[in-house]
């Protein structure tokens, strides 16, 4: 029988009578939510009587089998395999709570799995690790790797995110994304494409800064570079990330290499000066004073979640177009809006991996669903627009195989 959660909010542990203790779910939605757990497994095919068993097991079963013994790649239309994802963590960067080990990302890992199938139609698989290790969890993955047709890594931290995933790919042929960093920069490129279109500009003009150096921070650099950003300032903790710093790691050296082509150095609030985008993607609070040194119809992206590194009400003074992280809020920067189509689009045509190109495709698809509805409150479509995951998937697919890519 399972342990019951209790109220930690009762003194004594036990109920007035001196019984059991109450249950969270009585005052809590969200624990009577997950109790059980928020997916299943289920099956897809009946097994009513002898004749369904002898099929769906064996000696059926057996005939497939073979057949794929003697041909592998029809795993892909015999099993499951080509449509689903295992939605791998490690637990050390879940949300905005830090390592909070394996068991208590499992929440999260499922919320990520149904938001798979409700948005993009893809089965996934909730995998925490119980190890921590480059090494350790690359191995995992790849001996689990024969199940799934995708990997989407979720809350690793960096910087060892980044060295996971350049493994994998490296090691599997099947698409890994790591979504804390490429489905947050598709969904970024998409709502600074509209909120540049909404102001008459082309990207190519347009200077950003970033405050964070983690693991969004460098893909979404990574990515603006990419689509033809006119110049990336990234700041961290300690100021600027420029060549000149002595105190970079390997990956903030390389992010050196291809961002601040200004040359800028000093603190964050210094490279704001006349920045035409902010980007936050690292929490702190970022000086009124600050936004306000921003260029005339600037754009804010304060993405940080609860609390924005500035506040919508503030950057409303200065900014033309605000963006958040936060549903309550106008112009949400929503992984949601990507990964499911992405993945789906990927698995659509058996792609090997999913590539920059597939991933500007993407970002392309969503800033069109806006349409002709742009508005300086509106650059983003809702995770709830129907047409999101379908536009996405079919652009993702389109380019996986004008890249090559794609198995079908």
């Amino acid at each position: 029988m399972a342990a019951e959660i209790v109220n930690p909010r009762s003194d004594s542990g036990a109920g007035p009578e001196g019984g059991a203790a109450e249950p969270l779910d009585s005052f809590d939605p969200a624990f009577a939510l997950h109790r059980g757990g928020k997916m299943a497994v289920r099956a897809t095919v009946p097994v009513r009587d002898t004749e369904d068993l002898s099929l769906a097991y064996t000696p059926g079963v057996a005939r497939v089998c073979t057949a794929i013994a003697e041909q592998p790649e029809l795993v892909n239309d015999y099993t499951w395999k080509s449509s689903v994802v295992a939605v791998v963590t490690d637990g050390t960067a879940v949300l905005g709570l830090g390592d909070i080990g394996p068991e208590a990302s499992l929440p999260v890992m499922e919320g990520k799995a149904i938001l798979f199938k409700q948005f993009g139609g893809v089965d996934a698989v909730p995998i925490a690790l119980a190890c921590t290790g480059v090494d350790e969890i690359v191995e995992t993955v790849v001996r689990l790797a024969p199940s799934f047709g995708g990997v989407n890594l979720e809350d690793i931290s960096a910087p060892r995110c980044f060295e996971i995933e350049r493994r994998l790919q490296e090691r599997l042929d099947i698409p890994v994304f790591h979504d804390d960093q490429h489905g947050t920069a598709v969904v970024t490129l998409a709502a600074l494409r509209n909120a540049a279109r909404l102001s008459g500009r082309e990207i190519g003009q347009l200077r950003v800064v970033i405050s964070g150096a983690g693991a969004a921070g460098v893909a979404i650099a990574r990515m603006l570079i990419e689509a033809g950003i006119g110049d990336v300032a990234v700041a961290d903790r300690k100021g600027v990330v420029s060549a000149e710093r002595t105190d970079l790691t390997d990956v903030k050296r390389e992010l050196a290499s291809f961002t601040n082509k200004a040359g800028l150095t000093g603190t964050l609030e210094d490279a704001l000066a006349g920045a035409d985008v902010f980007v936050g993607v690292s929490g702190g609070t970022v000086a009124e004073e600050a936004v306000a040194s921003m260029a005339k119809g600037a754009f804010v992206f304060a993405m940080a979640n609860p609390n924005p590194e500035v506040h919508p009400e503030v950057a409303h003074k200065y900014a033309a177009v605000v963006a958040t992280g936060r549903s309550d809020f106008p112009n949400q920067i929503n992984n949601v809006l990507a990964f499911p189509g992405i993945f789906a689009g990927a698995l659509q045509v058996r792609a090997s991996r999913i590539t920059e190109g597939m991933k500007i495709a993407a970002a392309e698809a969503l800033a069109a669903v806006v349409g002709d509805d742009l508005a300086a409150d509106y650059v983003i479509p809702s995770p709830f627009d129907e047409r999101v995951a379908p536009a996405v998937t079919a652009a993702v697919a389109a380019a996986a195989r004008a890249e090559g890519v794609a198995r079908r």
